[in-house]
């Protein structure tokens, strides 16, 4: 039987390796897929949680709740990229320092 602190370290290798793409990548795709893999891993928590909370099945709910959330921010942010990439022809986040015209 897979047991709570399973789930929690796999959260946590998901955590910390999403964290190592943010901190390494100099890509703003790859920096999108960081902050995803950290989002998975507080998912997963949230259903960890509430697999094991027989009494509240809010951890369900949220987590629900979070991946419509994930799902929106990826489309907005998806879009914010490719308008940078029209603009400055680079989604390298180091390369653009200037905001307006």
């Amino acid at each position: 039987m897979i047991s709570l602190m399973d789930f929690l370290i796999v959260s946590a290798g998901l955590f910390c390796t999403g964290l190592f793409v943010i901190l390494t990548k100099r890509n703003a795709i790859q920096v999108l897929i960081g902050i995803e893999l950290m989002l998975n891993a507080a998912i997963l928590n949230l259903v960890a949680f509430g697999k094991y909370d027989r009494a509240y099945n809010g951890g369900q709910m949220f987590a629900l709740f979070a991946i419509v959330l994930a799902a929106a921010t990826t489309a907005v942010a998806l879009a914010i990229i490719l308008n940078v990439y029209k603009k400055y022809k680079t989604i390298d986040p180091g390369k653009i320092d200037q905001l307006r015209d």
